[in-house]
C-alpha cells in the first residue's frame, strides 16, 4: 500500500487535457445464461442475467453517432471491420443472403463486394449508426433494420451468413443469441464475428483498481471481465456450431494520457452500460489512476517521442457453420495406420508398407 501512495503521490499533479465526463467506464461483459425463450433454445427453464441496461447502451451509441466528431473514434472498429472483411472473402463461396448483426457505421459492410454476397441485411440497435452506415458496392442488394440482437426477427433456416463486428460482448444472454443465430441459419451456413477478449484495457483496469483501493479502500469492478477465448469455444459448441475457428489479435495504441484512452472509449460507444454502473468516480481517484497508468505502462512511444500510455484491444475473431451432412466427417477413431509418435520414423514406415491410406480414399504411395 505505501508503494501505491508513493506512486500516486508523483503524478499528483498530472493536468488534464480534455474535459471528461466521469461516468465513462468501459465495461464489456458476457452472460452464460440461457434464454427464457423456448423456441431459440433447448430449454425454456433457466435464466438470464440482465447485466446491462440494452436501452443505455443504445442512448449512448446514439449519442456518440450525434458527435460532430464521431469519424475520428472509429479507427479500432474501422481495422478489426476490415480484417473481419477480409475473412469473408477468404471463404470461397458466394453467400445468397447475409446479416450483419451491430453493423454501426459500416465498418464491415463498405468491403462487402458481389463476388462473395448477393444480398445484405444490415442491422443494428441503433437507428442513427445503421443510417450513417456505409453499404456494399452497388451490385450487393442491400437493406438496413433496426434490429436488437438479443431478439432476431429472422425466419428458421432463411440466412446463408451471419457476421458481427464488436457489437456482441453487449449482450446479456449470449448462449442465446448463439442458439438463435444458429437456428435462424440454413443448413451449412456459416457464423463469422469479431468479440473483445480477455485482455482488452488490462491496463485501466488495474490502474483503477489500485487508485479506489489506495484512495477508497475498496474498488467497483469499472471493468468487467471479458469473454476467454476458452469460454467462448464451449458457447459455440452448446449452440451447435460445428468446424469451429476461433483465432486471437492484439492492437497496442498509445495515448497521450489514461484521460484520452477513456475519452476515446466513451467516443466509440463503448462506455459502461451495466446496470449496477457508479454514476461518477471522485477526481483524486481519477487523477491517482492517472499517475499510477503512467507509471508502471508508461512509455516514450508518443508523438515526437514524448511519454505516453498504451492501452491494450485483445480481439477473437469466431467462426463456425451450422451442420449438415455434406460437411466433411472425421475418421472413425482407431482407423489410423501411423501414430503420431511415430512420425518421426516415417521414412522407414513408407518402406515397409509402401503406401498409407488417408482421407478420401486417397493413397501415399512410396
Amino acid at each position: 500500500m505505501e508503494l501505491v501512495r508513493n506512486i500516486v503521490a508523483k503524478g499528483g499533479s498530472l493536468s488534464k487535457s480534455k474535459r471528461i465526463s466521469l461516468n465513462n467506464e468501459f465495461r464489456c461483459q458476457y452472460s452464460n445464461g440461457a434464454s427464457k425463450q423456448g423456441a431459440a433454445r433447448n430449454t425454456s427453464e433457466e435464466n438470464v442475467m440482465n447485466i446491462f441496461d440494452r436501452n443505455a447502451k443504445r442512448l449512448q451509441k446514439e449519442r456518440s453517432a450525434m458527435d460532430p466528431d464521431v469519424a475520428l473514434y472509429d479507427y479500432i472498429k474501422e481495422e478489426v471491420g476490415f480484417r473481419l472483411s477480409e475473412r469473408i472473402l477468404d471463404i470461397k463461396r458466394k453467400f445468397g443472403k447475409v446479416v450483419e448483426l451491430g453493423c454501426s457505421r459500416g465498418y464491415v459492410s463498405k468491403h462487402i463486394l458481389s463476388s462473395s454476397v448477393e444480398e445484405l441485411i444490415m442491422c443494428d440497435m441503433s437507428p442513427t449508426h445503421l443510417q450513417q452506415a456505409v453499404g456494399p458496392e452497388e451490385a450487393v442488394k442491400c437493406s438496413r433494420m433496426v434490429v436488437d440482437e438479443e431478439n432476431l426477427p429472422f425466419e428458421p433456416n432463411s440466412v446463408d451468413m451471419f457476421v458481427s463486428n464488436l457489437s456482441l460482448h453487449w449482450v446479456n444472454d449470449l448462449p442465446g443469441t448463439f442458439a438463435q443465430i444458429n437456428k435462424c441459419l440454413k443448413n451449412d451456413g456459416c457464423f463469422l464475428a469479431s468479440i473483445f477478449g480477455g485482455d482488452t484495457l488490462f491496463e485501466l483496469r488495474c490502474s483503477l483498481q489500485l487508485a479506489e483501493l489506495e484512495r477508497q479502500g475498496g474498488l467497483a469492478a469499472h471493468i468487467s471481465p471479458f469473454a476467454d477465448v476458452r469460454d467462448i469455444g464451449g458457447l459455440l459448441q452448446r449452440a451447435q456450431f460445428t468446424m469451429l475457428t476461433i483465432d486471437t489479435d492484439e492492437i497496442v495504441i498509445n495515448y497521450p494520457s489514461m484521460f484520452e484512452v477513456m475519452w476515446d472509449v466513451k467516443g466509440m460507444g463503448e462506455n459502461n452500460a451495466a446496470r449496477n454502473r457508479k454514476l461518477s468516480i471522485p477526481r483524486d481517484t481519477l487523477m491517482a489512476a492517472a499517475a499510477i497508468y503512467e507509471n508502471m505502462y508508461g512509455n516514450d512511444n508518443g508523438k515526437d517521442g514524448c511519454r505516453a500510455v498504451p492501452a491494450s484491444f485483445q480481439v477473437y475473431y469466431l467462426l463456425g457453420w451450422k451442420p449438415d451432412a455434406s460437411q466433411p466427417k472425421p475418421k472413425p477413431r482407431g482407423s489410423g495406420q501411423v501414430s503420431l509418435k511415430d512420425l518421426h520414423q516415417l521414412d522407414e514406415i513408407m518402406k515397409k508398407h509402401g503406401e498409407i491410406q488417408l482421407e478420401n480414399d486417397e493413397n501415399v504411395k512410396k
